[in-house]
């Protein structure tokens, strides 16, 4: 099952996604409220070109958690581009970060970008699991039993705010409305090959990034284990996978997002999302 969040006559509904037809059920409850027990109730059902998809989940526990340095490739690309910040050796276990959830925009909304706030905006496509039961010190092999679904993502990040602020990642990970999640929630059980998920992103129709799960230095489940050691996990917790090789910040020369940019970032069997970088006003209001 695909779950959406749309607008239709400017009131947000949840909806169940037909992509063979290009139709949309709509729910009388959100996704948000399926992922923590709803029951799913279809109703009126519209073409998909009659709603406008949105961010599928808007209710957020706390942060975005996230995973970095989870696809090796990516790991190394990086080496001596840290400015000092270098690990000393493979990490041994999943590097955690969290981002605020203002950050999340829709999945063909803006990617907000203020050249007064960072010079080095960054694309970074991943794939996003949702919590669907709450658990603590989940095992490893019983993990994916928490998991509701995933859905794709792109971690933009400003790379000079991680190195400005003692080398922790949530300053340059959490600009307002500049993630883009989407575009719907796909179930667990509609995914058949876990490390057969096809990770990429284009800017501007050039391919820049090319991946699959079975990539992954940590898998989905070991990184749940490792996350709720000690620590509870809630149904609606949304965790972000880490991104493969092939970032601008790691590029010779180095790419980095401007004005007008286009961001198309896809997974296999869970869809694409396209979003153009555009010129914004992140000061005070």
């Amino acid at each position: 099952m695909k779950l959406a969040s749309v607008t239709v006559g400017g009131v947000r509904r949840g909806a169940v996604v037909d992509e063979t037809r290009r139709s949309v059920s709509l729910l009388s409850c959100t996704v948000d409220d399926v992922v923590r027990g709803a029951p799913v109730e279809t109703a009126e059902v519209l073409p998909l070109s009659e709603v406008r998809l949105e961010a599928p989940l808007h209710r957020f526990n706390r942060d975005v958690l996230c995973t970095g340095w989870n696809y090796w490739d990516h790991f190394e690309e990086s080496a001596g581009k840290r400015e000092g910040r270098d690990p000393v050796e493979r990490p041994l276990r999943p590097t955690f970060f969290t981002k605020g959830p203002d950050t999340v925009v829709g999945p063909h909304d803006a990617i907000a970008y203020d050249p007064s706030v960072s010079q080095k905006w960054d694309y970074e496509a991943e794939i996003a699991m949702v919590i669907g039961r709450d658990g603590r010190s989940i095992p490893e092999e019983k993990a994916l039993d928490h998991v509701f679904g995933f859905l794709v993502a792109n971690d933009v990040s400003q790379r000079d705010l991680q190195r400005a602020h003692g080398g922790q990642w949530l300053k340059g990970k959490s600009l307002d409305a500049t993630m883009p999640l989407g575009p719907w929630l796909t179930t667990a059980d509609e995914i058949d090959d876990l490390t057969g998920l096809r990770v990429q992103c284009e800017v501007n129709g050039v391919l820049l990034q090319d991946a699959t799960s079975a990539q992954m230095a940590f898998s989905f489940a070991r990184i749940i284990a490792e996350l709720s050691h000690g620590m509870t996990l809630r149904a609606g917790d949304v965790i972000l996978t880490g991104t493969p090789s092939g970032v601008g910040n790691a590029r010779e020369p180095q790419l980095f997002l401007r004005d007008g940019d286009v961001v198309v970032t896809r997974v296999s069997g869970l869809g694409e999302l396209r979003n153009t970088v555009t010129l914004t006003d992140l000061g005070a209001r």
